[in-house]
C-alpha cells in the first residue's frame, strides 16, 4: 500500500477504556511539539493531530503506508508510557478515501458521542490550524481539512442530525437535569471556564429558579463567565464549601491531573447530613478522583454514563442518518476522483508535452519544404498538423482520465511511460 496519500490513525470513545483516553490526551499547549515530533518521522510528510476529551487521532501525508503506521502507532504508546501491545485492539487505522471517509465524518459528527454534535466541528478547525501554524500542515492537508469543515456544515444544513441535543455539555446537563427532575430551586457549581465548562454553565443559565455557581482555575476567566451569565464566581479554593450546599457539580477543565481528591470530597459529604450530590466530571483525563464514587450519598457520572444517556436520547431517526452518511460517502467518493485526477495530471501533461515536442520537431525538419507557401497556407498546414496531434492524444488522455478513480490507471500509465519513454 505505497503511494503517497492521506493516513489516519488513533482511538476514540467507541475502541478504547476511558483511563488509555486519558494517558492519550494531549494538551491543547503540547500540541506544537507533539506535531514537531510526528512531522520528524520517516515516511511522514505533514500532520494534524486531533485531541479531544472523546479521541486521539493522528492525521498524517504519508509515503508509505505500513512504516508511516508503525512509526506513529510507536509514538503514541510511547506518549501514553504505554506498552504498544496494550493499545493494539483500541486503535484502528485508515489509509486513502477512506481516511478521508473518517474525517469527514468525524467533523460531521456522526462519530462523536453525542450524533451530530457541533462541539467537534471547532475542535477540528483548531487543530487544523494549530497544525498549520506549527508549519506540519501544507499543500496537501490544508485542502483536504478546509473540504472537510464544508462537508461538516452541509450535513448539518442539509439534515436533521444535530438538532436535538447538539453537544457533549448539553448532554451531561440532560443527563443531571432528568435525574434531579430539573433544576428549579437547585444549586449548581460548575467547575471550568473553557469550551466544554462554558458551555454546560451556558445551558444551565436559562433556568429559572436555579443558582448558578462558576469556578475555575482561572479566576479571571471565571469572573468573565459569571458576569456574561448572571452567575456568581467563586476562587477554587472556595469551591468545596460551595460544594456543601450545591445539588450538583459539574466539572471539565483541562488539567493534566485531578482537580478534586477523594480526601476532599469525603469532607464535603461529612457536611451534608445525608443529602445526595451528583458529579458529572467529563473531562479527559478526569478532574474527579473515580474513588470518590465509592462515598455514600455521592452519585459520580463520567463520559461512559453521558455517553450511554445521549445514545438513549439522541432524539435522531434513522432516515437522517442515513441521509447524513450519504454525504460523506458522496464527497469522500468526490475527493477520491479528484485526487486520482491529480495524480495521473503530470503523466498526461508529460505526454502531451512529448507529443507536440515531436509535432514542433517536424515542422522545423520540412520548414525549407514549406518555404514556397504563403502565410494563410502555412497556417492551415499548421492547423491541420495540430488537429491530428490532439485527436492523437485524445483518446488516451480520455481513458487515463476515466480509470483513475476506479484506480485502473496505474497499468495504462505504465504502458504510456514505456512506450514513450517519460
Amino acid at each position: 500500500m505505497d503511494g503517497v496519500s492521506v493516513l489516519a490513525i488513533g482511538l476514540n470513545h467507541r475502541t478504547a477504556p476511558l483511563e488509555l483516553l486519558e494517558r492519550l490526551s494531549a494538551p491543547h499547549g503540547n500540541l506544537p511539539k507533539t506535531l514537531g515530533r510526528l512531522d520528524e518521522l520517516p515516511n511522514v510528510d505533514e500532520t494534524v493531530v486531533l485531541s479531544t476529551c472523546n479521541r486521539l487521532e493522528v492525521y498524517a501525508w504519508a509515503e508509505k503506508f505500513h512504516s508511516a503506521y508503525e512509526y506513529i502507532y510507536d509514538h503514541l504508546a510511547d506518549q501514553a508510557s504505554v506498552a504498544a501491545a496494550e493499545m493494539s485492539n483500541s486503535v484502528y487505522s485508515l489509509y486513502g478515501t477512506d481516511a478521508v471517509r473518517h474525517l469527514y465524518a468525524v467533523v460531521s459528527g456522526l462519530d462523536s458521542v453525542v450524533l451530530g454534535e457541533a462541539e467537534i466541528q471547532g475542535q477540528v478547525k483548531r487543530a487544523w490550524q494549530t497544525a498549520e501554524a506549527a508549519g506540519t500542515a501544507g499543500g496537501n492537508l490544508n485542502p483536504l481539512f478546509r473540504q472537510a469543515l464544508g462537508v461538516g456544515r452541509r450535513v448539518r444544513t442539509e439534515t436533521q442530525v444535530g438538532r436535538e441535543l447538539t453537544s457533549v455539555s448539553e448532554a451531561a446537563v440532560a443527563l443531571a437535569s432528568d435525574h434531579l427532575g430539573g433544576f428549579a430551586g437547585r444549586r449548581i457549581a460548575v467547575l471550568g471556564a473553557g469550551e466544554m465548562g462554558g458551555g454546560m454553565a451556558k445551558a444551565i443559565a436559562p433556568v429559572r429558579g436555579a443558582e448558578l455557581v462558576l469556578a475555575s482555575r482561572s479566576w479571571q476567566r471565571a469572573q468573565e463567565l459569571a458576569l456574561m451569565l448572571g452567575a456568581r464566581a467563586v476562587h477554587l479554593d472556595e469551591l468545596a464549601a460551595e460544594l456543601v450546599g450545591a445539588d450538583v457539580l459539574f466539572t471539565s477543565t483541562a488539567a493534566s491531573s485531578l482537580v478534586m481528591d477523594f480526601d476532599e470530597l469525603d469532607k464535603v459529604m461529612a457536611e451534608r447530613g445525608g443529602r445526595e450530590l451528583l458529579v458529572v466530571d467529563i473531562a479527559v483525563p478526569r478532574d474527579v478522583d473515580p474513588a470518590a464514587a465509592a462515598l455514600d450519598d455521592l452519585r459520580l457520572c463520567d463520559m461512559s454514563d453521558v455517553r450511554s444517556f445521549a445514545s438513549a436520547n439522541g432524539g435522531h431517526t434513522e432516515a437522517e442518518t442515513r441521509r447524513a452518511w450519504a454525504i460523506v460517502g458522496a464527497e469522500a467518493e468526490r475527493h477520491g476522483d479528484k485526487a486520482a485526477g491529480r495524480d495521473v495530471a503530470p503523466l498526461i501533461s508529460e505526454f502531451r508535452r512529448r507529443i507536440c515536442d515531436i509535432s514542433q520537431a517536424e515542422f522545423e525538419r520540412f520548414d525549407a519544404r514549406l518555404a514556397s507557401l504563403d502565410a494563410e497556407q502555412r497556417r492551415a498546414v499548421e492547423a491541420l498538423v495540430h488537429g491530428i496531434v490532439n485527436k492523437v492524444l485524445h483518446e488516451p488522455t480520455v481513458r487515463l482520465k476515466e480509470a483513475a478513480p476506479d484506480g485502473g490507471s496505474e497499468q495504462l500509465a505504465g504502458a504510456l511511460r514505456e512506450l514513450f519513454d517519460i
